[in-house]
């Protein structure tokens, strides 16, 4: 990001905020999304590798540079787990929210009122750990959760086996893989809707879903018997979900990696989470139709 760029970034959320103090939510909206789409083009656009090494070095210079100590030692916990290759937990890195007048950030709660600006506590904006857990209300969680199986059957139709297998030259995953993590992420899911409607006060344990994709003990012999395990798994959750009164979306439980969470965010975050790899499938279907 060059220098204009960032004075247009600033101008845009000063704008907002004025059109805000005014009733101009209309307005203000876009002059928001106008920043972040600069903020995320820029950041897409440096594409850095994400090596763990990088990742660290990155995190830990960051870390020096700030004068927050609650931030600084949040990033080198984060680090802690990065270098022992786990996710990190709740109560190592809390929740953070920002002061929607001034920018003041705190993590783990919200103050009466923000100590800069005299802003009330309630007009925090809470950052959750991924937009996922706030995709989707009920209904639409519902709805995309029955379609995704139906659109990767579509994606799967006409390849072989050895074409659902091919390794892409960057070393990813297959689309075999990718069918694998839809699957492990279904049983991850079901288990826990289960844990929701069985027990009062379970604890959703983290699960690092993302590392099983390129296990083949005990798996189905082809790709399409993996995608029938998934989609038999998620029409069982379904008829589980459509019959709970609306009310029980919002029981909540204790996520390790995510705090308190509801069955609204759990059926949301996989919802959403799926979209992410459609891609990835069409785009390997593509290059097996095309021949390379």
């Amino acid at each position: 990001m060059d220098v204009s760029e960032l004075t247009t970034l600033t101008h845009l959320l000063s704008l907002a905020l004025r059109l805000e103090g005014e009733g101009q939510y209309n307005l203000a909206k876009i002059a928001r999304a106008k920043a972040d789409s600069i903020s995320r083009r820029a950041a897409w656009e440096l594409n850095l590798p994400s090596d763990k090494e990088t990742l660290v070095r990155d995190i830990e210079r960051l870390a020096a540079s700030l004068d927050d100590a609650d931030l600084q030692t949040a990033f080198r916990a984060g680090v802690s787990a990065l270098t022992s290759e786990r996710a990190p937990l709740i109560q190592e890195i809390p929740h953070p929210y920002v002061c929607r007048t001034c920018g003041h950030l705190t993590l783990g709660g919200v103050p009466e009122k923000c100590p800069d600006c005299g802003a009330w506590g309630g007009s925090f904006q809470w950052f959750p750990p991924v937009y996922w857990l706030e995709a989707y209300d009920p209904a639409e969680a519902l709805e995309r959760l029955r379609k995704t199986p139906l659109e990767v059957a579509a994606l799967l139709e006409g390849l072989t086996e050895e074409a659902l297998t091919r390794l892409p030259a960057d070393g990813g995953w297959a689309i075999r893989n990718t069918v694998m993590h839809l699957r492990d992420a279904q049983n991850v899911i079901a288990a826990r809707i289960d844990l929701f409607l069985a027990e009062e006060n379970p604890v959703l344990e983290m699960k690092q879903v993302w590392t099983w994709a390129r296990d083949e003990n005990e798996r189905p012999p082809t790709t399409r018997e993996i995608f029938d395990a998934y989609h038999t798994s998620r029409r069982e959750m379904l008829a589980k979900l459509e019959s709970l009164p609306l009310a029980d979306w919002w029981r909540t439980r204790r996520h390790e990696e995510f705090g308190v969470v509801s069955i609204k965010q759990q059926a949301s975050y996989f919802a959403a989470h799926e979209l992410t790899h459609l891609p990835q499938i069409e785009s390997l279907r593509k290059r097996e139709m095309n021949g390379y």
